[in-house]
């Protein structure tokens, strides 16, 4: 017997509602797009005349019929707006950064457990076609054991942002809180819990209140060292993905489509949704016996941000895990939540 819909609420139509979270939720099948929140300008009701546009949250966490809520609010909302979901009989969908403390994640986990609802955070990186490619190199073992990875979000941005609430030095703030959850997801996903961690953190643009360069190093097992780098001021950036092992290196630029094709209107049903252009393919150097090198390519494979909102179905309906685990992040925050080292 099919199992139904779930009747989902979005907290916001901003960038990621629009983008990230309205597309999957409004095409009927695992999911239905009940209501949203607009305390201004309606336009997702433009979109999709459908659904309900409420005014405030707690409008929106009044109406019985949603089951699951989508906390996609400013970063230091996160807390608050995941507790009274839970507290209003809600499954939450959260997103990143999930918590500024790993207390206060622990907190929203426990809550969860004892009003019987489940609690998921959208840690979509996963599910890039980039990452996904690294991936599987490191699975296969294709370059050998890894030795040295690098990931980094490199950006150009000297002017202060329009999102307020990542320009005050308030909880959550700066860039290591809004790219490095998405690094240290990938990088946890691939290697578990590094034995030990150094943060360092910097502002560099005029004015600046908050980290606009941030470096994470994770030392661990067996001699793995990877290097989590974030900053605004990279004019040329660099591979998003380096990683060397004992047999050779790969590398990889950060090319995975899925935001700009969903930004440009395209349904996430499209056939050629989350399929990278040719000519960012990823780069194998294996070295021979006899010290030559063997250079070829990889193509990625395909992004699809459709298999977490699978995950997210999955869990609520099925009873099946959700794959970005508690404790993993747990271990994000207590990294990003360290005290930086300032030599």
């Amino acid at each position: 017997m099919p199992k139904k819909s779930i009747i989902t609420g979005i907290l916001s139509y901003g960038m990621s509602g629009r983008v990230f979270h309205a597309p999957f939720m409004s095409q009927k099948t695992r999911f239905e797009l009940r209501a949203v929140v607009e305390r201004s300008e309606k336009r997702a009701q433009q979109r999709y005349p459908d659904i309900i546009s409420y005014d405030s949250v707690d409008d929106l966490l009044n109406d019985e019929a949603i089951e699951l809520v989508i906390v996609n609010t400013p970063n230091n909302t996160h807390v608050e707006f995941a507790k009274q979901a839970l507290n209003a009989g809600k499954h939450i969908l959260v997103e990143k950064p999930f918590a500024p403390t790993s207390k206060e994640a622990q907190e929203i986990f426990d809550l969860s457990r004892k009003v019987g609802k489940y609690v998921m955070v959208f840690q979509n990186r996963r599910w890039d076609s980039d990452f996904k490619l690294l991936k599987q190199v490191v699975e296969r073992k294709t370059v050998g054991e890894p030795i040295e990875l690098h990931v980094r979000f490199d950006r150009y941005r000297p002017e202060k942002g329009p999102k307020i609430f990542k320009e005050l030095p308030i909880p959550a703030s700066g860039v290591l809180y809004d790219l490095g959850p998405h690094l240290l997801d990938q990088v946890i996903a691939l290697f578990g819990k590094p034995k030990k961690s150094i943060k360092i953190v910097a502002a560099h643009r005029e004015g600046s209140e908050v980290d606009d360069f941030a470096t994470l190093v994770l030392s661990y097992a067996k001699g793995l060292t990877v290097f989590v780098h974030a900053s605004l001021l990279v004019a040329n950036p660099l591979p998003a993905f380096v990683l060397h092992g004992t047999k050779g290196s790969f590398q990889k630029v950060r090319a995975d489509v899925q935001e700009d094709q969903l930004q440009a209107g395209m349904s996430p049903k499209a056939a050629d949704y989350g399929i990278e252009p040719p000519g960012k393919e990823g780069l194998i150097t294996l070295m021979k016996p006899n010290g030559d090198r063997e250079i070829h390519y990889s193509e990625a494979l395909k992004g699809d941000y459709n298999d977490l909102f699978n995950a997210v179905y999955a869990q609520i309906r099925l009873d099946e895990p959700f794959p970005v685990k508690e404790e993993e992040i747990r271990w994000q925050l207590e990294i990003l939540e360290q005290q930086a080292w300032n030599g």
